[in-house]
This record gives C-alpha cells, sequence and structure tokens, in this order.
C-alpha cells in the first residue's frame, strides 16, 4: 500500500500474559481485578494494545475507561467497530470474572452489540461500565454501556459467560 501522506507510529510494550493465567482460579476473580487496577499485577497486553486510561473494579462491575485516538479509527473516520466491541466485552466478561470464586473459570459465549453513536477524537474520553444482571452456577448474563463525558450512550452489548471450575 502506498502512503501518500506523512505516516503515524506507536510504540507499546506489555507483559508476559502467562502471569494472568497463572492466577486464573487460584485467587479470586474481584482479588485479581483490583489487583490490576491498583498496579500490583501488569494488565493484560489487550489493555496496552487500545491504550485503556484507567480500570475500576467492584464486585459485579467493571468501568473501562479510554481516550479515543486515531490508532482506533476505521477508514470511515471513527472508532473502529472491533475496539468499541473490545471495550465491552473487556467490561462485561470482567464484571463476570470480578464474582467468581477461587477456582472457577470463565469463557465469553457470546456478545452481541449495538453501536448508537460514532465515536472520535472529538468525543472526548469515554467510559464502558459493565455489570452483571446474573449469574448462576454454569452460566452468567452481564451487559455493558459505552458512553462519552456528557452520558450519552454510544454503544451496548449483552454477554452470556459460561462458568467452569479449574482443577487444583
Amino acid at each position: 500500500m502506498t502512503q501518500t501522506q506523512q505516516e503515524r507510529t506507536r510504540t507499546f510494550g506489555w507483559t508476559d500474559p502467562a502471569v494472568h493465567a497463572s492466577l486464573i482460579g487460584r485467587r479470586s476473580g474481584l482479588d485479581v481485578l483490583q489487583a490490576m487496577a491498583r498496579g500490583e499485577l501488569p494488565a493484560p497486553p489487550i489493555m496496552h494494545l487500545i491504550d485503556v486510561a484507567s480500570f475500576e473494579v467492584e464486585e459485579g462491575s467493571v468501568t473501562v475507561r479510554l481516550d479515543p485516538q486515531e490508532f482506533h479509527y476505521n477508514p470511515l473516520g471513527s472508532m473502529h467497530g472491533g475496539v468499541i466491541s473490545t471495550l465491552l466485552d473487556t467490561a462485561a466478561a470482567c464484571s463476570v470474572h470480578s464474582t467468581l470464586p477461587v477456582g472457577v473459570g470463565y469463557t465469553s459465549l457470546d456478545l452481541t452489540v449495538k453501536f448508537l453513536r460514532p465515536v472520535t477524537t472529538a468525543t472526548g474520553r469515554i467510559a464502558c461500565t459493565g455489570r452483571v444482571l446474573q449469574r448462576g452456577r454454569r452460566t452468567a448474563l452481564a451487559e455493558a454501556s459505552l458512553t462519552d463525558g456528557q452520558g450519552r450512550l454510544l454503544a451496548h452489548a449483552t454477554s452470556s459467560c459460561l462458568l467452569f471450575e479449574i482443577p487444583a
């Protein structure tokens, strides 16, 4: 692909993702996520890739904040739906994770997303809050809402997660 304008670059680093994988099921989900939010555990690589600004956790709810950047853009000049979906998936699934005791893991079964407004650098900082709607023994249902600084809804998602025991 031939570039006709000055190319922008971005550099980022991350820690070994095995650090997180080794903790799944060995500490409660709330403990792991709060340690990440406090900076005691490194953020997973995806958080560095999309440049998350902050991460807040309480049991049953997670909020991820991000400042839209040009590197999030699609060819239409707005934030790519994949980045928005990543935020929604992170907030919804991590809200489920925050409810899990030691010895229980999870994985996402589905994610249904509704894009309601475009997101650009002019939007300013956005917040994506996930919350658990229902948690059973084998599955959990969560939702996530992406809003701008004025509280306008930009996107919404629901997600189902499969819960499973992790062998000791």
